[in-house]
């Protein structure tokens, strides 16, 4: 779902000599190349012409791609083609065949330190990468009845996490979500963001609501945050709940930007009421106010930070969210269907309007099904259907009236001349 880390990979094939990361593919081949051009060039050149030069510069380019195994061949093959007077490489008394095999010596070596080296940060990229997927692990597709994808961008370069931070979560007769942003970014934020999602998915299990969550993530920060009064740790966040039972969204906002909502080419903000930041101590006692909107067939929503609604242009105009999107489905409805499509526009344009963006960001687009979950998804204890959902009053004990209970006060009785099941089985007569 979330593709930093394949854009931190494409980003590496790019710079890779910088980085000291593996070589691309594709810088194996001049070494080999480089030798049978001489070799032919020095074939149709007059013999006054010496191309010597051009083999001499085979084996430090095999050390930038090739082991030093590989090096050391082609190096060698480099000699032989000099000593071979029939091969026409250089000329004699011109030939400096001990040089030549010292630069290939050394392009040994170097290649044999540079194998060493990528080993090593291989291993240690590996492990890097393990521990920040352990903190901000990749998330499904789907939760629930509830589609989302999402992008994510850690400010600080070559890092997986950041200040941002996600989850979505499968509660008791709900899904929950939250996106948040703590002080700070890049890696000295990585502990806040792991003690938050921590907090928050023990919370999803354990308290009844939104107000219950948002208590016990504020409570996470004031205890780490005890003993040093000059920490200043706090974040923003927004908790999004999607019951199983009803087409409706529950929000929560705890300082953070508020959600769109997406209705077609109409995007609206959703007017959540702004409860003060995570951290402050403030969420156990006055707890924030929540939302419920509901939901039309289509609908969409569309989770973000503030590092995509503060992005400037070169003017310092912010970034237009809101006429952005909506201009991107008045053009193309259907990327409504496609949620990482979406993410992946709004990313682009976000670059192309803004240039270079130094916070961290991450957006994210919930696609709730129409339908609740059916009876074969229902946590336990759920009912199947709610009752009076239809506009029916509901029936003895939560029911539906059925085929053997009185008929309600909307319900015809059939008529005389109409057979009923029971009109078949007649009494017994005195």
């Amino acid at each position: 779902m979330i593709r930093a880390a394949a854009r931190r990979r494409d980003a590496e094939q790019n710079d890779w000599l910088l980085r000291g990361t593996p070589p691309p593919p594709w810088l194996r081949w001049p070494p080999p190349l480089l030798l049978v051009a001489a070799a032919l060039l020095q074939w149709i050149t007059p013999e006054t012409v010496d191309l010597t030069f051009l083999v001499a510069a085979a084996p430090p380019l095999a050390a930038l791609s090739y082991g030093p195994a590989a090096t050391a061949l082609l190096g060698g093959t480099v000699i032989m083609l000099l000593a071979l007077p029939d091969v026409g490489l250089g000329r004699p008394g011109n030939r400096d065949e001990l040089t030549i095999a010292f630069i290939a010596l050394l392009s040994v070596v170097f290649a044999w330190v540079r194998s060493r080296r990528e080993a090593q940060l291989v291993t240690v990229r590996t492990v890097a990468e393990a521990a920040q997927f352990a903190v901000l692990p990749p998330l499904p597709e789907r939760v629930g009845r509830v589609r989302f994808a999402g992008l994510y961008q850690a400010a600080q370069h070559e890092s997986l996490v950041g200040g941002d931070f996600f989850d979505v979560r499968r509660g008791p007769g709900s899904v929950r979500a939250l996106i948040g942003d703590v002080r700070g970014h890049g890696l000295a934020a990585v502990g806040t963001v792991a003690a938050l999602l921590g907090a928050f998915r023990e919370a999803v299990l354990d308290q009844p609501d939104l107000k219950g969550v948002a208590a016990r993530l504020d409570r996470r920060l004031v205890v780490d945050s005890e003993d040093d009064e000059h920490a200043e740790l706090f974040a923003t966040a927004v908790l999004l709940e999607f019951p199983d039972d009803s087409s409706v969204v529950r929000v929560v906002s705890c300082g953070h930007p508020p959600p769109l909502l997406l209705r077609g080419p109409d995007v609206t903000e959703l007017p959540v009421t702004s409860s003060p930041p995570l951290g402050l101590g403030i969420a156990g006692l006055a707890p924030p106010e929540q939302l419920t909107v509901p939901l039309l067939a289509g609908d969409r929503l569309f989770g973000l930070t503030d590092g995509v609604s503060e992005a400037r242009d070169a003017s310092g105009t912010f970034y237009p969210l809101a006429d952005r999107i909506s201009a991107m489905v008045k053009a193309d409805p259907t990327i409504l269907d496609d949620p990482a499509d979406l993410t992946e526009r709004v990313w682009s344009d976000v670059l192309r309007y803004a240039g270079t963006i130094r916070d961290d960001v991450t957006m994210m687009v919930f696609a709730p099904e129409e339908e609740p979950l059916g009876a074969e998804e229902q946590p336990p204890g759920a009912v199947e259907r709610v009752p009076g959902a239809d506009g029916q009053p509901p029936g003895p004990e939560g029911r539906l009236p059925g085929p053997e209970e009185p008929p309600g006060p909307d319900e015809q009785p059939p008529e005389p001349n109409q057979q009923t099941p029971e009109a078949d089985e007649q009494p017994p007569g005195p």
